[in-house]
């Protein structure tokens, strides 16, 4: 775990290798504000010396639980950020030999906090939508491949993850987000 500070933004590492949260400068005034959310120079100063090729955005209402997500033959360096409204965002490590396989991470993402994750290939990815509404937009270093997609199961209790899940939140689920395995499902493919 490093923190990195450059022109445009503060990186920092995480316990599990590889994550980061960016946070970036924020320039505001009378006026509102202005920040740089992608520097090619100073991420890469960070480590994040990827190429980024796809760019995509979503939007999605409160309860609503997207995940658990990675491509299989064509993995996907991920970064992540929120443009309105707040989410949970997790990454669960997939990584064969890692350390930390199977462990996950979780942070609030929102437009008010400007934060950005960066989650590497071979890590599973999902959220949960906490507003009332939100848009989410992200960056991949691969295309998606329709028929590549591979999951786990968002409530495995292998994985642990602790979704914030309000009292009285109604949750929303894809049919195919509810018939992924859980991670030892996922070993014995291995």
């Amino acid at each position: 775990m490093g923190k990195i500070t450059v022109e445009t933004c503060k990186i920092d590492g995480l316990e599990i290798e590889g994550l980061k949260i960016i946070t970036p400068s924020v320039f505001g005034d009378e006026r509102g504000y202005f920040m740089e959310t992608y520097n090619y120079n100073d991420f890469k100063e960070a480590g994040i010396d990827q190429v980024f090729v796809q760019d995509n955005q979503s939007a999605s209402k409160k309860g609503v639980l997207r995940g658990l997500h990675f491509q299989i033959n064509f993995p996907q360096d991920k970064l992540v950020r929120v443009v309105s409204g707040e989410v949970y965002d997790v990454a669960v490590d997939l990584r064969e030999g890692s350390k930390t396989f199977g462990k996950c991470f979780g942070v609030h993402l929102s437009a008010e906090n400007k934060k950005q994750f960066f989650i590497p290939k071979n890590f599973a990815h999902g959220f949960l939508v906490l507003s009332d509404y939100a848009e989410f937009a992200y960056k991949c270093t691969d295309f998606y491949h329709a028929n590549d997609e591979g999951g786990l199961l968002w409530s495995d209790p292998e994985i642990g993850v602790q979704w914030p899940v309000e009292e009285g939140m109604e949750l929303t689920i894809s049919e195919k987000d509810t018939k992924w395995g859980g991670i030892s499902a996922y070993k014995k493919e291995q």
